[in-house]
């Protein structure tokens, strides 16, 4: 019965002592007493295993555990000499003192653990070393004197004001140092171990811990502040939980087998195989981690977020990096985590001012589709950017002012808080959070938390929506630009049929008419259905074909041989061939020879070029027009819709020209000045197979 409860005391001052060492390292400050302060609980925690370990199984032997316990009281009174140290700086003597003492020890502590090597296990205790034993206990013995020694020249040194802050841990360790006193000398009297002395000495070092926590609390630069995140205390606590649970439930486990008697083995299984369920059951469920995170923010830090981690988790939450959910629902996901919610409801300003209903996460709850911006809601949450709590506004309605919340929000039973997504001072939307998983109140620093994060969440919202509404704007300009083509050729074929509907009753007796006629109605046709074909596909340049360039500028100048200036063709090249769509291309060339003979007056000329440089066909349009300065041909000569002929022109022939050829892998290049004319040069990539004649 005594080494069970040994096996008990020593193991609860193990896991004592383990969870103030855990403790302490979550606020290190890179203080020299901090980290002793850790190591001399560390060690304490070691020892108490040991001892427990002893106790309970017989290992490790009773000579380990004693060399532990030998480091630790090494660990200890280091300790207590550094606090000493500033008492020191006035008194050399006393500062030799502290050194020579310090020296002592460690000289004792290196003799002890080479004797100890020898020490017979604890039933051999009477063993034919009487002066190996005798050493040790009066070793021991003589650490328990001086640590005593040690707390009461700190707490007699320390001024009176100053005593709140280390009294705790001078009664803690001189308590602890008082009973192994009492242990030793009892030995070294009677010559032998007191097994009841010995198994009590375990529950009062449980007794001491607190004390020596509450003094650790009270002196922030004893503690060990290395960067431990609040996720790993979390999950290792848990697994240690765990596997304290496990170790419960199979001692549990071996009781029932022991005293259920044939019943023993069926019970002992069946009990552990539910404790497994129990357990597994709580580790998976959310309430329940819900729960020990709160608990844990609450108790056990400073601060209740670890902000680094936090933002770290809401950009990549934000960024689509863990799930692959709609932006809107990692919007809510990214708010709710924050304060444990079970889900949420997302709301956002709609083009027509209303603030309308676009996603839920995790929620059943049946919720009005629209709400108007005229909402006294809407405008409370725009001007003070508050976050609602339902729970505080239903009990303290004074603290929200005159605010009035519509009925079905009220009547909502799981909703619990309203957070403002604010963008460029602008109320965007709202996030409806559902009840927590787990009880908790909500303080100033989960409110700034989820303004905050509101406030980045919208960010990413308003992006959002300029990009679906820039791609809603790209799809609209390109069937425009592709509409803009189209009539722009139109506006060719309608002139043609025009011409030939106002010559019909003239000429309708005249057979060469009649054929010209039908060639240019069918070629009308032609061009219609190709241009029919094209706003199907959203092609700019239709299908391409290897065209012979020396005649398409024959057909162009034939073509408007009519106008003046009269176009005027000089090339040594019989044929040329590139790659383009045959319409488009002539439209093209066409519209810049046009161009040429609208902007010369009709004593001028216009001159068509065509030469072959390199893997290109270079067709150069001169003309001896009124020319353009280089800030028109900068700034508005290929935009769209920007013409210099009013309502008669569309302003799409120089950039349906540029686009165009671009498609085509050539480049336009204008060079002009005012009064001295303009050079309209278009180069063209040939085709592979290219040159005859």
């Amino acid at each position: 019965m005594t080494e069970q409860l040994a096996f008990v005391g020593y193991g609860l001052a193990g896991l004592a002592y383990g969870f103030l060492s855990l403790l302490l390292m979550t606020g290190w400050r890179a203080r020299f007493q901090g980290s002793q302060l850790v190591l001399a609980v560390a060690g304490s925690m070691l020892w108490s295993l040991a001892a427990a370990g002893q106790s309970g199984f017989g290992l490790p032997g009773l000579e380990l555990v004693w060399a532990i316990e030998v480091v630790r009281n090494l660990l200890w009174i280091f300790f207590l000499l550094h606090l000493l140290r500033p008492f020191a700086q006035g008194s050399p003597q006393y500062a030799r003192l502290l050194g020579y003492v310090r020296l002592g020890c460690l000289g004792l502590g290196l003799l002890m653990l080479a004797m100890l090597v020898d020490i017979p296990h604890f039933s051999e205790w009477l063993s034919p070393s009487p002066v190996q034993r005798e050493f040790s206990l009066s070793g021991q013995l003589l650490y328990a004197v001086l640590g005593m020694a040690l707390v009461e020249q700190l707490y007699r040194n320390t001024p009176v004001e100053q005593r709140w802050g280390i009294k705790h841990m001078c009664f803690g360790l001189g308590a602890l140092f008082a009973f192994d006193f009492y242990l030793y000398t009892d030995a070294l009297l009677f010559h032998r171990l007191d097994a009841s002395i010995w198994s009590a000495r375990g529950f009062v070092n449980c007794i001491g811990i607190p004390l020596i926590a509450i003094t650790a609390a009270r002196n922030p630069d004893w503690r060990l502040q290395v960067f431990l995140s609040r996720r790993m205390v979390l999950h290792s606590t848990t697994l240690f939980s765990a596997g304290l649970y496990m170790v419960l439930m199979a001692l549990a486990g071996y009781y029932i087998k022991v005293y259920g008697g044939e019943w023993g083995a069926v019970l002992q299984i069946t009990f552990l195989f539910g404790a497994g369920v129990v357990l597994v059951t709580l580790l998976f469920s959310g309430q329940f981690r819900a729960r020990i995170k709160v608990f844990f923010n609450k108790h056990f830090f400073s601060s209740r977020y670890d902000y680094r981690e936090e933002w770290l988790r809401v950009i990549g939450l934000l960024a689509g990096e863990r799930v692959d959910l709609p932006l809107s629902e990692r919007v809510i996901w990214a708010l709710a985590e924050i304060v444990e919610s079970s889900g949420g409801l997302l709301w956002l300003r709609s083009e027509k001012g209303s603030y309308r209903y676009r996603a839920r996460f995790n929620a059943q709850s049946e919720v009005e589709p629209l709400i108007d911006v005229r909402e006294p809601m809407v405008s409370f949450m725009e001007a003070r950017r508050w976050v609602i709590d339902l729970r505080e506004y239903r009990s303290s309605p004074d603290l929200y002012g005159d605010l009035e919340l519509p009925d079905w929000l009220l009547q909502t039973s799981d909703a619990w808080l309203i957070v403002p997504l604010i963008h460029d001072e602008r109320l965007l939307g709202f996030v409806m959070l559902l009840q927590p998983r787990a009880p908790q109140t909500i303080n100033w620093e989960n409110r700034d938390l989820l303004k905050t994060v509101g406030m980045q969440a919208a960010s990413y919202l308003a992006l959002n929506q300029a990009a679906e509404a820039l791609a809603e704007a790209r799809q609209f300009e390109g069937f425009n630009r592709l509409s803009a083509f189209v009539i722009h050729d139109l506006k060719n074929l309608i002139a043609q049929l025009s011409l030939v509907a106002k010559n019909a009753a003239r000429h309708k007796h005249n057979p060469e008419f009649i054929d010209d006629a039908v060639s240019t109605i069918e070629n009308a046709v032609n061009k219609m259905n190709r241009l029919m074909a094209q706003l199907k596909s959203a092609d700019v340049t239709g299908a391409r074909q290897r065209i012979d360039i020396v005649k398409e500028l024959r057909d162009v100048v034939a073509a408007k041989s009519g106008g003046v200036p009269v176009p005027v063709l000089r090339t040594d090249l019989e044929t040329t061939y590139v790659l383009a769509e045959p319409d488009r291309l002539s439209s093209v060339l066409g519209h810049v020879v046009q161009n040429a003979q609208d902007a010369t007056p009709q004593d001028g000329s216009v001159e068509l070029r065509l030469w072959a440089g390199g893997d290109q066909a270079i067709v150069e349009v001169r003309d001896t027009g009124v020319g353009m300065d280089a800030e028109f041909i900068k700034t508005r000569l290929f935009r769209p819709f920007d013409s210099t002929k009013g309502l008669t022109g569309m302003g799409i022939g120089a950039y349906e020209c540029r686009e165009v050829i671009s498609a085509l892998g050539g480049q336009v290049v204008v060079e002009s000045a005012p009064k001295r004319g303009t050079t309209f040069r278009i180069l063209l990539p040939l085709a592979e197979d290219l040159v005859s004649g």
